[in-house]
């Protein structure tokens, strides 16, 4: 049997969470975002979507 293969974004982290209240902060580590200008892949589920569209403003978002 042969998987589908999901669906992936590649996020980059654009403003600071600097500031930020501490939930937002949460999400950004949660996504695996260290540092400004630092590039993941994850997969698009819907728990992470739902944590980019918290922190949206953030984020620079391109589906791969």
């Amino acid at each position: 049997m042969v998987k589908a293969k999901s669906k992936q974004v590649q996020l980059t982290l654009v403003r600071s969470p600097i500031h930020r209240e501490k939930s937002y902060k949460s999400c950004v580590k949660g996504l695996g975002l260290r540092r400004l200008h630092h590039t993941v892949v994850v997969e698009d589920t819907a728990c992470n979507r739902g944590m980019m569209n918290k922190v949206i403003d953030m984020l620079k978002i391109e589906e791969v």
